[in-house]
């Protein structure tokens, strides 16, 4: 929005909030069990319905605006609202310059001096991925490559640990658990 040059004025106030839920209270509530009565029972019904049913509901409830002027301002020349209006997804370039999005895996076709990408996805169905503000050529990698396995260690003969028993005169053979201590005990 902020490209747009448009700023989102929240309703934080409980009034502003009320007239919000009251309306959707009213289609919620009384629009279903009215087209409920009527049998209506099909998106293109519904439509037809809705026809007949608005301007009644806006005559009835609707409010006139404090200033009747038109406030729309006029759209800056140069701006691209396909490139504005679309989900953009920051990514990061991975040292063999793919990138993952959305489950799948894409090459960067072009040498880039950067670690994030965005990747937009436009209304109808195609999407670009940005280096700033060049476009980047990519493409689907349909099968990803198999990691290369380290290789093994080959020993011919499996090695044992021997243990060896100390011997008779060692020093941890003169103390036993239990006797005082420093008494030598006999052997």
């Amino acid at each position: 929005m902020e490209e747009l040059g448009v700023q989102l004025i929240h309703a934080h106030s409980p009034q502003a909030k009320g007239r919000v839920e009251r309306l959707f209270n009213t289609l919620q509530d009384r629009l279903v069990k009215e087209m409920r009565l009527r049998g209506i029972s099909s998106i293109a019904e519904a439509n037809e319905f809705l026809r007949e049913y608005l301007p009644i509901y806006n005559r009835r409830f609707g409010k006139k605006a404090a200033q009747t002027e038109n406030l729309h301002r006029p759209m800056p020349k140069g701006l691209n609202l396909h490139r504005i209006l679309c989900i953009k997804t920051e990514r990061t370039l991975r040292n063999d310059f793919t990138i993952a999005h959305d489950s799948k895996l894409y090459q960067i076709e072009e040498v880039v001096k950067t670690k994030k990408l965005m990747v937009e996805e436009y209304t109808d169905g195609s999407m670009a991925i940005w280096c700033r503000a060049q476009k980047v050529k990519f493409r689907q990698i349909v099968v990803r490559p198999e990691k290369p396995q380290k290789p093994q260690k080959q020993s011919a003969i499996p090695t044992r640990k021997t243990t060896t028993a100390p011997s008779k005169d060692h020093p941890w053979r003169r103390f036993l658990y239990g006797s005082k201590k420093g008494k030598k005990v006999a052997a």
